[in-house]
């Protein structure tokens, strides 16, 4: 769906490349995580495969087209969120998204349907001006569904929204998902990718650094470890054991048997953690 073929760019009057050869595929119907702290290259990278930034080296396809030789049509069939809403505020959410829609060629979303998804029904005739932040953010995401797109792109998608709206996105991403649309996902939030992406790649100072999925990631550079936090009288202890026998171990049994157990939980690596270690960089 997406091939990248070492993608170069630098801004003008940089004096260095801003991306360095980047080599990467994202497959059809799959969620792919861009991840990197903040001036990584992660929105320089989603610009130029959406068309934007246009004078780079190397080769990037996006549905079987070179994103130099794309027309209007193109933009049919794709969604774009960007991190920080373009919204018109003397408009309502509804008259913002009915006039997005009258942009396309194509079969359109109806917009109260896209503001329930999002939680902004009750909103719909409501002037963007008097929107929250985390409210233009949720309008912003629901603008990148109309026109029905094969591949979405969002840029921290989740940036400025409680749990609960927050949860409703991941959910909105997954359902993408599950009908087919790949997802190109840019975000430092580890915790978002960790959840709904089918892979990641880590970017940094304009280089991948590792791609693989966030569960493999996270097997791989976990410990095969169980630690057990458990009260002796009112006093909170720990013990680490090793997976492998664990079964067996006559310590761990007369642990659990003898012993009121608070926790139980392996020791498993977070992406941040595997970002921090691979990269030597950490998240802001």
């Amino acid at each position: 769906m997406i091939e990248v073929n070492n993608l170069r760019f630098n801004y003008p009057g940089n004096s260095g490349d801003t991306i360095k050869g980047l080599n990467f595929a994202v497959q059809d119907g799959e969620i792919f995580g861009f991840l990197g702290p903040s001036g990584a290259g992660k929105s320089t990278t989603q610009k130029i495969i959406i068309g934007i930034l246009k004078n780079y080296r190397g080769s990037v396809t996006v549905m079987g087209r070179e994103i130099r030789d794309i027309d209007p049509d193109f933009y049919n069939h794709i969604g774009v969120a960007f991190e920080f809403p373009n919204l018109y505020t003397k408009l309502t959410a509804r008259e913002n998204l009915d006039l997005f829609r009258s942009l396309y060629s194509r079969d359109t979303d109806e917009p109260m349907q896209l503001l329930e998804m999002v939680g902004l029904a009750e909103d719909a005739d409501t002037r963007v001006s008097g929107f929250s932040k985390g409210m233009k953010m949720r309008l912003n995401f629901a603008r990148a569904f109309l026109n029905k797109p094969d591949i979405v792109f969002l840029d921290e998608p989740t940036s400025g929204l409680d749990p609960v709206n927050a949860r409703n996105v991941k959910d909105i991403i997954l359902h993408c998902k599950a009908q087919g649309k790949t997802v190109f996902l840019t975000t430092h939030n580890m915790t978002v990718a960790a959840e709904v992406c089918d892979r990641v790649a880590f970017i940094v100072d304009g280089e991948i650094a590792l791609i693989d999925s966030p569960r493999a990631l996270m097997l791989q550079n976990g410990k095969r470890t169980v630690r057990i936090e458990y009260f002796v009288g009112t006093c909170r202890q720990s013990s680490d054991f090793n997976l492998e026998g664990i079964g067996s171990n006559p310590e761990f049994l007369s642990l659990i048997r003898e012993r009121q157990i608070e926790t139980m939980h392996t020791l498993e690596a977070s992406l941040e953690d595997i970002f921090i270690e691979t990269t030597g960089r950490r998240l802001s």
